[in-house]
């Protein structure tokens, strides 16, 4: 009886800080949803910034585009090194110290915020490799912003791999380049995807690194990878600080919103079937 008294306050704090954090974000979504959706319609999706300022009316298509493409390029990045970091930590790193300073520098980067990233960018990107402001530059950038991210991903993903498994393929002769493709990928491709895909729903809605980097007031639908493009986060923000139009703001919020809900509904959906 006394245990169970003892219970009440825990499982009282779990029930009411899970009905605050979920009524914060069904507000703020409700709240955007509806100073939004009288914007959104079809011409506000598949249309281009237009007016005098730029952006009172038309649409946001360069910008979606631009911000996929963005987030594309980021996923990719961010998988080529996180991946390639957490094979080398769970299979071929045997010393614990290099291990503890790979996962000190991972969590340092993770730890930059995003506007010093947008800078390196810049300085390294933009300007020394001479990118210009583009969307490689971005999509890099933003890349490295996540990589973090995929790398804890993608290790937790391969740890969680039956041992006796991959112990098994080491005594029949097996490299561990073999055992990685074969035996312990596809047994955890699913969880790195979804990793992948979350990660690349943060890049999104990154703001600052591509103001720096990348993203430009007005441009076409991106067409190569050294030139600038819109990205919905930048152009939301033009529209609040220059007071262009809030409407045409919040309407833009609503569509980077539904964006990142459907990227995450894909990723846990994608995480769940194969537990399932």
């Amino acid at each position: 009886m006394s245990r169970f008294f003892k219970s009440i306050p825990f499982v009282l704090w779990y029930f009411v800080s899970t009905f605050v954090v979920v009524s914060i974000v069904i507000f703020i979504f409700s709240y955007v949803f509806m100073k939004g959706a009288p914007s959104v319609n079809l011409q506000f999706i598949f249309d281009s910034p237009k007016g005098m300022p730029l952006g009172m009316e038309g649409g946001i298509l360069p910008a979606i585009l631009g911000s996929l493409a963005l987030m594309l390029l980021a996923c990719i990045s961010a998988a080529i090194l996180g991946i390639s970091t957490a094979i080398y930590l769970c299979f071929y790193c045997s010393s614990n110290g290099i291990k503890n300073l790979i996962h000190l520098i991972v969590s340092s980067i993770a730890g930059v915020p995003s506007i010093v990233l947008g800078l390196f960018g810049y300085s390294f990107l933009v300007y020394f490799c001479g990118f210009g402001v583009s969307l490689i530059s971005g999509g890099i950038t933003l890349g490295i912003m996540v990589f973090p991210y995929v790398e804890i991903m993608a290790e937790k993903a391969i740890l969680e791999v039956d041992k006796n498994l991959i112990f098994s393929s080491y005594a029949l002769g097996i490299d561990k380049c073999y055992t990685f493709f074969y035996i312990v990928l596809p047994r955890c491709k699913d969880e790195i995807l979804s990793g992948i895909i979350m990660s690349g729903g943060f890049a999104m809605g990154a703001a600052a690194p591509v103001m720096l980097t990348s993203a430009v007031v007005s441009a076409p639908n991106p067409d190569s990878l050294f030139s600038p493009v819109m990205a919905l986060p930048y152009h939301l923000y033009i529209l609040v600080s220059q007071g262009i139009s809030f409407e045409k703001a919040y309407g833009t919020a609503l569509v980077l919103i539904v964006i990142l809900i459907i990227l995450n509904t894909t990723a846990a959906l994608i995480s769940v079937g194969r537990r399932q």
